[in-house]
C-alpha cells in the first residue's frame, strides 16, 4: 500500500468516527466535508500525498468557504482550481444552515485564510508540485460547526465534553498521518494546531521532529492582518533552518 492509499484509508476511518458523534448546543449544524465533499478530498490526497514529506502543516478545522466547499484543507476555490488543478463534484450535508449553503466549486465567496496560506506557499515555492514535493497540509478535525444564527463555532468554543469527543479520533488520525508521511517538521498553523502536534508527537517518542508554528491566516487575527505574509514567511524559514532543510 502506498502513502496515498494509506492516507485515503485513514481519512475514511476518521470520517466514519466523526459521523458517529452527536453534538448539542451551542452546535445547531454540523458539516462533514469528508462525506459530502469526499471526491475533492480524495483528489487532493491522490495528487499531493505521495511519498514521505519534510514538513506537515496542520490547521484546526474547515472554514465555511474553503474546505466546507471543496473538501481540500484551507480549500479556497481559486487556489484549489487554479494552483492545485483540482475540481470535483460536491454534494451537501444532510442539513444546512440557510446562511451557510454548500455550493461546492460554484461558491462565489473567497476563503481569506486559504487565500493567504496557499498564496504564501505559491509565492515561496512557485508551482504546487514544488511545494507538495516536500510538504503536506492537513486539518486536525474535519468537521465544521455552526450555531442557530449561522455563526462559525471552532473546536476551542465547544463545551469541554463535546471537544473531548473529537479529540480521541482526531489525535489517532494525526498520529497516523505522521507515521505515514514521516515528516521532519511539524508546523501548527496557529497555537491550537501546534498544541495538537505536540500531543501527537508525544505518542511517537522514538521519532525526532522539529516543531514550530506560524501565524494563523484568519482575518479575525489583527496580528495576521498586520504582518501577513512577512511574519509567517520568516517563521517557515526559521523552522526549516532548525531542521537543516533547504530554504525555498
Amino acid at each position: 500500500m502506498d502513502t496515498t492509499d494509506e492516507l485515503v484509508a485513514a481519512a475514511r476511518q476518521l470520517s466514519r468516527e466523526m459521523e458517529a458523534l452527536e453534538f448539542s448546543a451551542p452546535v445547531a449544524f454540523t458539516y462533514n466535508p469528508l462525506e459530502y465533499a469526499w471526491a475533492g478530498h480524495e483528489a487532493y490526497i491522490r495528487k499531493f500525498g505521495q511519498g514521505s514529506k519534510d514538513v506537515l502543516y496542520l490547521g484546526m478545522n474547515p472554514g465555511p468557504f474553503g474546505m466546507a466547499q471543496t473538501g481540500v484543507p484551507f480549500g479556497e476555490i481559486a487556489a484549489v482550481t487554479l494552483w492545485m488543478g483540482i475540481t470535483a463534484a460536491v454534494g451537501a450535508p444532510p442539513a444546512t444552515h440557510p446562511k451557510r449553503p454548500v455550493q461546492g466549486f460554484a461558491c462565489p465567496r473567497s476563503e481569506v485564510s486559504g487565500r493567504r496560506l496557499w498564496g504564501l506557499f505559491e509565492e515561496m515555492y512557485g508551482p504546487a508540485e514544488n511545494f507538495f514535493a516536500h510538504a503536506y497540509v492537513a486539518n486536525y478535525c474535519p468537521l465544521i460547526w455552526m450555531s442557530e444564527s449561522g455563526a462559525n463555532i471552532t473546536p476551542t468554543q465547544l463545551p469541554k465534553e463535546q471537544a473531548a469527543q473529537i479529540d480521541a479520533a482526531c489525535r489517532r488520525h494525526l498520529v497516523r498521518l505522521i507515521e505515514v508521511l514521516q515528516p521532519r517538521c511539524l508546523v501548527g498553523v496557529g497555537a491550537y494546531a501546534l498544541k495538537q502536534l505536540e500531543l501527537a508527537a508525544a505518542e511517537l517518542p522514538d521519532r525526532e521532529m522539529v516543531l514550530g508554528t506560524i501565524l494563523h491566516p484568519s482575518p479575525a487575527s489583527p496580528v495576521s492582518n498586520k504582518f501577513w505574509p512577512e511574519r509567517p514567511r520568516e517563521q517557515i524559514r526559521e523552522i526549516l533552518t532548525r531542521a537543516g532543510l533547504p530554504l525555498p
